[in-house]
């Protein structure tokens, strides 16, 4: 059975939405707990 192109591309950018937004949690976390590696983040304290 032949899949149409136009379903294809559908599905090639929902795959690389929930990535991203898999990789933009994950990296919301690390923040979050102090974890990250890759960002510094400044600690405002009152």
């Amino acid at each position: 059975m032949a899949v149409p192109k136009k379903r294809i591309r559908k599905n090639i950018w929902k795959r690389r939405g929930y990535w991203t937004s898999l990789k933009a949690f994950s990296l919301g976390k690390s923040l979050s707990t102090g974890k990250s590696k890759s960002f510094v983040v400044r600690q405002t304290t009152k």
